[in-house]
């Protein structure tokens, strides 16, 4: 069994295909975190479409965050029904 983390590029894109449904909720509020971080406030996650349990967990942790600003269904170019558009508020700025 191996247990090393996984390096993911933190790019904007998130593909949760290759990742088991109980790792989903942590590894999208951490991805999320990262790319405010670093100033992407547009992520893509791709989902997939399947029954839409991904989804509806990934929908579900974005509805909590406080830092998400919005997010829907992306566009037919951009994957349609098996990715959501997350748009998330700028880094706050410590004074």
């Amino acid at each position: 069994m191996d247990d090393e983390p996984i390096q993911l590029p933190i790019d904007g894109v998130l593909d949760l295909h290759s990742f088991k449904p109980s790792e989903v909720k942590d590894l999208v509020l951490d991805y999320l975190a990262e790319c405010q971080a670093r100033g992407i406030l547009r992520v893509r996650i791709i989902h997939g479409k399947g029954i839409g349990n991904l989804r509806r967990t990934v929908h579900a942790a974005l509805a909590k965050h406080s830092d998400v600003e919005s997010f829907a269904l992306a566009g037919e170019l951009l994957g349609g029904w098996g990715a959501t558009i997350v748009h998330l508020r700028p880094p706050s700025q410590m004074t």
